[in-house]
């Protein structure tokens, strides 16, 4: 069984448990970070040193961060699902993992921070206002990419959708003013379809 380190609130480790799911592994998961702590231990930073989550061991193996767990977990247990066996066509997957990181979730996570962890007294309106917008952009660059296909590397759910997908929920979910984007908006009522990540990824944001 999948032992995954983590609160279920995370993003990272949303990821991780959805692509779990998809791939009908078993998970124990455990409540870490965040308010419940345990991030500093000896134990856990004997195996994350960044002392961060998600961790997995799956068995004697441990990975950290989060997509590089999913990376792991779907070459070795999703290979022509989640991983594409073909180079070129997983190399159109795994660029959206990186876009992830760098471009789309700064931005969303700003917003997240500033509307649902910060008391609306101590807000910054010009940074929630400039995440915005670098994020719509972001949204747009997204919406184009999908205007010719159903999933980010054609025409079934890859790794590459997962990453993006628990950002474009909290996109979608945060209060914010959003062009149409009827693309993206269709890729992502897809995604709402799916069982998984109805499960994991579409909980209250806190």
């Amino acid at each position: 069984m999948l032992k995954v380190l983590g609160r279920a609130n995370s993003v990272n480790v949303q990821k991780v448990l959805w692509a779990g799911d998809e791939l009908g592994i078993p998970v124990a998961r455990e409540d870490l970070g965040g308010s419940f702590g345990g991030l500093n231990s000896v134990e856990y930073l004997r195996m994350n040193p960044n002392g961060l989550v998600p961790t997995i061991c799956d068995g004697s193996v441990v990975v950290w961060e989060s997509n590089a767990i999913v990376r792991y977990l779907a070459a070795k247990y999703g290979e022509g699902s989640l991983w594409l066996a073909d180079a070129a066509e997983r190399a159109q997957s795994d660029k959206w993992m990186d876009w992830q990181l760098t471009t789309y979730w700064p931005e969303v996570r700003t917003i997240f921070i500033q509307l649902v962890r910060t008391s609306e007294d101590a807000r910054n309106p010009r940074l929630i206002e400039d995440a915005r917008l670098e994020a719509i952009e972001a949204a747009r660059t997204l919406d184009a990419a999908l205007a010719n296909s159903e999933f980010l590397a054609g025409r079934h759910l890859t790794m590459g959708d997962i990453a993006v997908g628990v950002v474009a929920y909290r996109f979608f979910a945060l209060k914010i003013e959003r062009p149409a984007l009827p693309h993206l908006e269709a890729w992502y009522r897809r995604l709402s379809e799916r069982p998984p990540f109805r499960r994991h990824v579409m909980l209250p944001l806190s």
